[in-house]
């Protein structure tokens, strides 16, 4: 049995952690630019290849390498050291660092083109950057929800037809019963890497797949499973995926405005001859980090009202709330999830309300 303050103690740790390496990430950047390496990289990107396009990925390239392998011990601990600690890590180093690597490409893989539009972008429109570049994220993103069960999971883990028919069938039934029709009921080996357990309803149109954590199947009740399941057809139902879409657009929008107007005040103070300059880019990440921060209470506040919305309708779904309480309290306690974290830690960084508070909310039902 884990205590409660056993889980409190992983998860104040790994908050310090995840601050102080953002807090760190925004003095390497500020460093970088302020004692003139930035300008340095950028004079050999250009002597490596005159284009500017080209030489922007090998600066980003670069200076990741060096930002990274500095944060690297942070990642190591946090990902690593921490999970082996508390006993939730199926890793040893080798698959750690596998891992990585595959992070590593498929961030390439998505975030390249993305970079090179934005520079089109920044070159083509200067300050008002931010509105094409908006359009872009928003198609964008359409277009990753709908490639993600299909293309970006298969990177990580083997994705095969859940060979459970009694908890298949029973999915199929809810969903049914929902109006929907199941393309896919899909099983994940999450444990290869953890021994956390979680379930989704992940992509658009034809693409979309229930997906269940072998570790969730191995470890609850068929009747628990459905209660999970429900919460996330819940989201399904309630337009969530699509909500979420289209705010997360007007938080682009409005995120990418806000930086683009301290980006150009940051250029004119470090001294930079256009906001184009390859060398003013990291004060451009350092905007929009700090925006991005600030603007994410507010997004943790809409995710955890949407959470709500998704746990009432599993229960008036299912008619089932013992059920859905003994798994929502089984995963709390198997992810090592702090069941009462403190009000103003709840209100910045989570993004699903607590397990005292759920529990709270589906009693009154």
């Amino acid at each position: 049995m884990i205590t409660d303050d056993k889980s409190k103690e992983y998860n104040r740790i790994k908050i310090i952690v995840s601050v102080s390496k953002t807090v760190l990430s925004f003095i390497l950047l500020l460093l970088f630019v302020a004692g003139g390496w930035s300008a340095r990289l950028e004079r050999l990107a250009l002597s490596l290849n005159g284009n500017d396009y080209i030489a922007l990925i090998l600066f980003i390239a670069f200076a990741g390498i060096i930002i990274n392998s500095i944060l690297l011990p942070f990642d190591f601990y946090e990902d690593y050291l921490l999970e082996h600690k508390y006993g939730l890590s199926n890793q040893n180093i080798a698959s750690w660092i596998i891992e990585k690597l595959k992070s590593l490409s498929v961030s390439g893989a998505i975030g390249i083109p993305l970079i090179l539009i934005f520079y089109w972008t920044l070159k083509k429109f200067g300050n008002l950057w931010w509105l094409p570049f908006g359009v872009v994220t928003f198609l964008f993103s359409v277009f990753l929800a709908r490639i993600v069960p299909l293309v970006i999971m298969p990177v990580f883990y083997k994705i095969t037809p859940l060979d459970n028919d009694p908890v298949k069938d029973k999915i199929k039934e809810l969903f049914e019963n929902a109006g929907l029709k199941v393309e896919s009921v899909m099983q994940f080996n999450m444990s290869k890497n953890t021994k956390k357990a979680n379930a989704a309803f992940t992509g658009l149109g034809k693409s979309k797949r229930i997906l269940l954590a072998d570790t969730l199947l191995d470890n609850y009740s068929p009747q628990q499973i459905i209660a999970v399941i429900a919460h996330e057809l819940g989201h399904y139902k309630k337009k969530h995926i699509i909500k979420n879409i289209l705010i997360g657009t007007v938080f682009s929008f409005l995120s990418f405005y806000l930086a683009a107007e301290l980006y150009a005040c940051a250029v004119a103070l470090f001294g930079f001859d256009g906001i184009d300059r390859i060398a003013a880019l990291p004060l451009l990440a350092i905007s929009l980090g700090f925006i991005m921060i600030a603007l994410s209470p507010v997004m943790n506040s809409i995710s955890r009202k949407f959470e709500y919305e998704a746990d009432e309708y599993a229960v008036k779904t299912t008619g089932n709330k013992e059920d859905f309480i003994s798994a929502l309290e089984a995963l709390s306690e198997q992810n090592l999830a702090d069941k009462d974290p403190h009000p103003l830690v709840e209100w910045f960084f989570y993004s699903h309300p607590s397990l005292k508070k759920r529990i709270g909310y589906i009693k009154k039902l």
